[in-house]
């Protein structure tokens, strides 16, 4: 039970470092470049992935320890299309919810990324990419 709980932990914290520099990307690109935002979300995503990915192998999961079911090569594999699903969801979650309720899309897209963050990335990352063999 401890050990899960401190799992979850590390992950968020891994989550809310890639969600840093997620959503520090967004904002550049948004509020610098003019970029609509939901085309920064999908670019902030791909960047705070990298990030989140790393730290989620290294720190939180101990996945280049064994006894991993998947190498390397294969959790990246499997982590693209959770990627992609994530981006997917904040994009179109941000851009409804910033639509519904007229708030700023900053201050959506925080929400929508702890929902995501827990109930989708959070769930496919320790049950699936970096699920240990026994």
């Amino acid at each position: 039970m401890l050990r899960s709980i401190l799992t979850f932990s590390k992950a968020q914290i891994s989550s809310f470092v890639g969600g840093v520099v997620d959503y520090g990307v967004m904002i550049v690109l948004t509020e610098l470049l003019h970029v609509h935002y939901t085309i920064s979300i999908v670019f902030g995503g791909i960047v705070g992935a990298v990030v989140n990915f790393s730290v989620n192998r290294v720190w939180s999961f101990y996945s280049k320890e064994k006894p991993y079911k998947y190498s390397v090569f294969q959790q990246l594999v499997m982590f693209c299309p959770v990627v992609l699903g994530s981006i997917a969801l904040k994009s179109s979650g941000t851009f409804a919810l910033t639509s519904l309720t007229k708030i700023d899309y900053k201050i959506t897209r925080l929400a929508v990324d702890a929902l995501v963050s827990v109930c989708f990335n959070y769930m496919l990352q320790k049950h699936w990419i970096f699920k240990k063999r026994y």
